[in-house]
């Protein structure tokens, strides 16, 4: 193994409340929509790309409106978290540190451009990761994702780390082996490893 590739949402942090707080601010300036966003609802949808998300969450508007709305509030979530942060799960960088030391680390996750950044400025984390991928900057799948990095950064044998059943099917489209995390959003079964805290990591490859 040379490097570890990871999910982003329900795996190294849990944004969800300050999402909320964003996502409600959005849709107060839409006096139509009544549709409530609770932390459980996004914790649902997580994982899935923007357009799937207006789908689940905005069934009865058009699919223009559902566009519009979206691109307001993923805009907005990227202000406040680059502002405020999310949850970061426990002893994540103790973690993160000790791995990039033998390892080249990664995100690739089905969010909008911009997010993994917001991330990356206000908790100052980017500099455990080599490189990231998002299909906001690419328009492609998850698992197309992951392919991708592996090839830019010539990886022989990474691992994906993630917390969804779409996470594991990801990284079987790529080829590689899975970690389920499963003190995320998901239910995975079948996983190649599984671990219940972010520090199970440094036991199984370290």
């Amino acid at each position: 193994m040379d490097s570890i590739i990871f999910d982003l949402d329900g795996t190294l942090w849990d944004s969800t409340e300050v999402v909320v707080v964003a996502w409600k601010d959005v849709l107060s300036g839409y006096p139509g929509i009544s549709n409530e966003i609770s932390k459980e609802a996004l914790q649902g949808i997580m994982g899935l790309q923007v357009d799937e998300v207006g789908r689940q969450l905005f069934p009865e508007l058009e699919e223009e409106m559902q566009q519009k709305i979206m691109d307001d509030c993923c805009k907005m979530e990227c202000q406040y978290l680059a502002e405020q942060g999310g949850g970061l799960y426990e002893e994540l960088e103790e973690v993160l540190q000790v791995l990039s030391q033998k390892y080249k680390l990664f995100i690739v996750s089905n969010c909008q451009a911009g997010y993994i950044e917001a991330f990356y400025e206000y908790h100052k984390l980017g500099k455990y990761f080599t490189d990231f991928e998002n299909p906001g900057r690419t328009g492609l799948s998850k698992g197309e994702n992951i392919k991708l990095i592996m090839e830019r950064n010539y990886l022989r044998s990474p691992v994906y780390v993630g917390d969804t059943e779409g996470d594991q099917k990801a990284a079987a489209f790529a080829g590689i082996p899975f970690v389920y995390a499963s003190y995320g959003f998901g239910e995975v079964s079948g996983a190649d490893y599984t671990i219940r805290r972010l520090s199970e990591l440094l036991e199984l490859f370290n």
